[in-house]
Formats: structure tokens, sequence, C-alpha cells
């Protein structure tokens, strides 16, 4: 395949075609390196026309508590207060700096998740 930037669906849908064809490509060959490249055009035509919004900040709390078998006793000890941690789960209290920061570096939620209003 002659390798040229993706501007439309069809250029999309060719490369993703193509990227199938190869995808077991080892690295180092010819055919390797066109994966590679195939996959970072592919990649920035995704990010320009099929952007992936970040999560609302709350629902990413419950979905990590969620994962980490956590309770609201449990996140209560990440941010202070039981009571402080149903406000915050229920959207009646904004997150401060120092939750932020204890959510992001006890449960690994990142802080530009965190940040964001809500």
């Amino acid at each position: 395949m002659k390798i040229k930037p993706i501007k439309t669906e069809k250029d999309y849908n060719q490369a993703l075609e193509r990227l199938e064809v190869i995808f077991d490509a080892k690295k180092g060959t010819k055919e390797g390196d066109e994966l590679e490249i195939l996959g970072i055009l592919i990649d920035n035509y995704e990010n320009e026309f099929f952007p992936i919004n970040l999560p609302d900040p709350i629902e990413a709390i419950k979905f990590r508590m969620e994962q980490l078998d956590y309770s609201q006793n449990d996140l209560a000890t990440v941010i202070g207060l039981k009571s402080r941690a149903s406000e915050i789960l229920n959207k009646k209290r904004k997150l401060s700096l120092e939750m932020i920061r204890n959510l992001h570096d006890k449960l690994k939620i990142p802080t530009e998740v965190l940040i964001q209003s809500y």
C-alpha cells in the first residue's frame, strides 16, 4: 500500500483494511514499518474525528471504587469523613485540591479527570 495522509472516511477504511492484512508483521521489516506508520496515521485520524471525552469525575470515582471493591467507608479514609464521601458521591460537595491529590495518589485516578467541573 502506498502510505498517504488519512483525509477522508474512505482513506480511513482503506487504512484499517490494510492494517488488518499486515497486523502480525515483524518489527524491523518493510511491512512492520508500514504497520507502525499506519497505526500512527489511524490514531491521529481517530483522535481528530472520533474524540473520546474524559469521564465525569464522580463516575470515575465510583467506577474505580467498584474495581477495587471499595465501600463508602473505604472512600472516606481517602478523602476525609464518611459524610464528606457521601456528599461527594451524590454531587452535593465539590472535590477539594487535597481530595483530588489523595484520589490520584491512592486510587490512581488521573488528575485531568478529577479536575473537571461537574
